[in-house]
């Protein structure tokens, strides 16, 4: 059985999907990967014994260059091309085709498991973009709703014709150059009739959706071995349990003295601090033996070690911290960083931080909500219903729709 999974996104898309090849590499599957030419995502594949094809531009450079509505058209035209040319290629053999990531990328890979007559599925790892009458759709940059349109279904609707106005034209000259029909709803195209929702259902409650069902398969975690590096030991070890600061992929827009303002802020509840480096580039901001750097860190042992975890709101750090009881605080970004951010709060288990970019008063007061006994004890509560079985779930699923014969996308197309 050859599996390949297509993705175009960020280490928060990468890490969930190599818990999954990891999963299906257990059950015997040979497994690829199609992915962004980011070193850090090569590098973690590799780790795990799975072959990546690179696929696209730079993920970290694109984020690093931010949101230019103008330019999104254009990105994507590159993207959908990519998936394309080179994912063809790395389908070719492959028994069926698990797509996911930004929808121009899903609808190229979800039109190469078309052309090539093999089964495919679309997964998303927050359940924002799949349409719901509970909540609205989030906004392409450039592109706001009308505000006096408050339907949720109205909103859908527009979200629909977004997305054709913004990826259509690409995506259906690259359908014509493989002999494919045109796709009149993209959206609806990449979902299909049964997306997969790979999050936990207690820390992200699937909601109704509008016109397929959704298939919620617990989030996909792939267990970390890696010790942690013996200095940042030492460093735990040899006082009080740290806050944890880091912002994985995310930039900082707006906070160019980001690293004095968490360290800072930590320092006034009269607590040591670790700083994860991530695509933000955060550093020490002096020599004092409270503060402590790190790179690529486990964070499944580094977080109950942890008196909270301070962070972006990824779907992936949002779940590892919750199923290690860490108190949250989510500063979040963009996208669906806000959702997560609510989720925590609603929760108990954490807070929510007003707006993307702190200050030195406003995290620490977040902290001191976050960093009481009553705030760990809810997380600690929450931990223990954290399902683990999501990888589990999923391969065997996957594995399903090739030996029960489920129809290819081809025929979504047709209807």
């Amino acid at each position: 059985m050859r599996v390949l999974l297509m993705v175009y996104g960020s280490r928060g898309d990468i890490e969930p999907l190599a818990g999954l090849a990891v999963e299906l590499k257990t059950l015997g599957a040979e497994v690829r990967v199609c992915a962004p030419p980011d070193e850090d995502f090569a590098q973690r594949l590799a780790g795990i014994g799975v072959p990546m094809v690179p696929v696209g531009p730079s993920a970290r450079a694109l984020m690093k260059a931010g949101a230019q509505p103008s330019s999104l058209p254009r990105r994507a035209a590159e993207i959908i091309a990519s998936q394309f040319e080179a994912g063809a290629a790395a389908a070719e053999g492959c028994d069926v085709l698990l797509a996911t990531g930004a929808m121009p990328a899903a609808a190229g890979a979800r039109s190469v498991a078309e052309k090539l007559g093999i089964p495919s599925v679309s997964v998303t790892f927050q359940q924002l973009t799949l349409p719901s009458p509970a909540r609205p759709p989030l906004a392409y940059p450039g592109r706001p709703f009308p505000s006096e349109v408050t339907d949720n279904r109205v909103l859908w609707d527009l979200d629909a014709r977004s997305i054709n106005a913004l990826f259509g034209d690409a995506l259906n000259s690259n359908r014509a150059s493989f002999g494919l029909p045109p796709v009149e709803n993209v959206r609806d195209y990449v979902f299909g009739d049964r997306p997969w929702l790979a999050t936990d259902p207690v820390l992200d409650p699937a909601q109704e959706a509008l016109g397929f069902d959704i298939v919620q398969t617990g989030a996909w975690i792939v267990p970390d071995p890696n010790p942690l590096p013996a200095e940042l030991v030492a460093f735990l070890e040899a006082g009080t349990p740290p806050v944890y600061v880091g912002f994985g992929s995310m930039p900082l827009h707006g906070s160019a003295d980001a690293a004095h303002v968490v360290i800072e802020a930590v320092r006034a509840q009269g607590r040591r601090v670790i700083v994860a480096s991530g695509w933000a580039g955060l550093a020490l901001t002096d020599d004092r033996d409270d503060c402590f750097v790190v790179g690529e860190v486990n964070q499944q042992a580094l977080f109950p070690r942890t008196a909270a975890v301070v962070h972006h709101g990824g779907a992936g750090t949002t779940t590892t911290a919750t199923r290690a009881g860490a108190p949250q605080v989510v500063v979040p970004q963009m996208a669906d960083q806000p959702y997560w951010a609510g989720r925590v709060a609603e929760l108990g288990i954490g807070v929510a931080h007003d707006g993307p970019t702190p200050t030195s008063d406003s995290l620490s007061a977040a902290l001191r909500t976050a960093l009481t006994p009553e705030t760990r004890a809810r997380a600690q509560a929450v931990a223990g219903t954290i399902r683990s079985d999501g990888t589990t779930v999923a391969a065997k699923l996957l594995l399903d729709m090739v030996s029960q014969g489920r129809p290819s996308v081809s025929a979504l197309s047709e209807e």
